[in-house]
């Protein structure tokens, strides 16, 4: 239960971030673009409610939001000067 939330506030950190974000920083540091992105996050999220993080396929929304916070968040800060 507490991987669960823990995943959940994750994500909704990330999607957050990627919705304040402009859509032209994405294509802009070689990502895939921002729709796309929050797409995936999102669909990670509802993984996380129906099946939780530690199922196979939550493991693999976590790790599509851990690729996300560590990789295209800080490049996409660096370009807009954050």
């Amino acid at each position: 239960m507490v991987t669960r939330w823990a995943a959940i506030i994750f994500g909704a950190v990330a999607l957050i971030h990627a919705i304040r974000q402009r859509s032209d920083a994405f294509p802009a540091v070689g990502r895939l673009t921002k729709p796309v992105w929050i797409g995936i996050i999102a669909v990670a999220i509802v993984l996380f409610f129906i099946m939780g993080a530690l199922s196979f396929l939550g493991i693999i929304g976590v790790v599509a939001v851990g690729i996300y916070m560590a990789d295209v968040r800080p490049k996409v800060d660096e370009i807009q000067g954050r």
